[in-house]
């Protein structure tokens, strides 16, 4: 096998979790770590989390590379990679393991193409329409394997808002340009707001249109969760912007309901991060 690429689950040590020490998920780098050992692959990729470059399972990942380790036969390095510095139009930065066997040569980590250039999210929208196409998406389903998805869809199809309460719709008219949650009238805030005037200035936040989006996460159609308003509507990001955002082509297929797709965008990395990485290991093989 040539390579193998994956991704432990960070819930156990993002900054955005709770970080417990003992949560069960920081242990399944084990797992991966056995996968490699079967499928004997010449390279392999992990993609995490910036903070599991701080995180204890790094450091036992590397130990088990050591003589006579579970993964004594390899090697790796790794670095933080801003996937906006790559082409991406989202500033999502990713620790990268790159590893190789010891009888391979030591691949490269990919030299960033756009630092002084970013795309932005005006790039990404650029030929979007402002209005949505609806909330729901379109009735079709799927048999597959036996089991009933609905879709698929295209990521064109999933232009699509929510039926936001009046309250909210108030909120994202309040918020300017570039705005938050800090800049509505005292009314309009939430009652933990009112007493919490510091912490992340992107809660309820309006994405700048000449700059790279905030990283898209899983729960980007939440104005709550972070800088997921349309820089000018009064409306989240729609599933297509995210899509557009992690660099997803306007034809890819989708399976599943609106939460499942927003999953499967948001624990994407972006294409343009991947190509590079994946350019380098190709040259690598030969």
């Amino acid at each position: 096998m040539d390579v193998v690429i994956g991704g432990p689950p960070c819930q156990g040590f993002s900054l955005l979790g709770k970080r417990e020490e003992h949560d069960s998920r920081n242990y399944l780098w084990l797992e991966y770590a056995k996968t490699l050992r079967r499928a004997s692959p010449k390279y392999f990729v992990v993609e995490n989390v910036a903070a599991f470059s701080k995180s204890q399972q790094l450091v036992d990942f590397q130990n088990a590379t050591g003589r006579g380790e579970l993964l004594g036969d390899y090697a790796f390095e790794w670095k933080i990679l801003n996937s906006a510095d790559f082409g991406s139009p989202q500033a999502r930065k990713r620790a990268i393991l790159i590893g190789h066997h010891k009888d391979m040569p030591k691949p490269s980590f990919p030299v960033p193409s756009h630092i002084g250039r970013h795309l932005t999210v005006r790039d990404a929208f650029a030929d979007l329409p402002l209005d949505v196409h609806g909330i729901k998406l379109p009735t079709r389903d799927s048999v597959i394997n036996g089991r009933n998805f609905m879709g698929p869809f295209t990521t064109t199809e999933l232009h699509l808002g929510r039926d936001y309460q009046r309250i909210s719709l108030r909120r994202f008219q309040e918020i300017p340009p570039g705005g938050n949650r800090m800049d509505l009238p005292y009314e309009l805030q939430a009652e933990c707001w009112r007493n919490h005037k510091s912490g992340s200035g992107d809660v309820m936040g309006r994405m700048h249109w000449d700059s790279p989006s905030v990283t898209i996460r899983t729960e980007f159609f939440k104005p709550e969760k972070g800088r997921y308003l349309h820089p000018t509507q009064p409306r989240a990001i729609t599933h297509l912007e995210a899509a557009r955002l992690q660099g997803f082509p306007d034809d890819r297929l989708w399976l599943g309901s609106k939460t499942a797709i927003a999953r499967q965008i948001g624990n994407a990395v972006p294409i343009a991060l991947g190509r590079a990485i994946a350019a380098e290991i190709v040259e690598s093989i030969g």
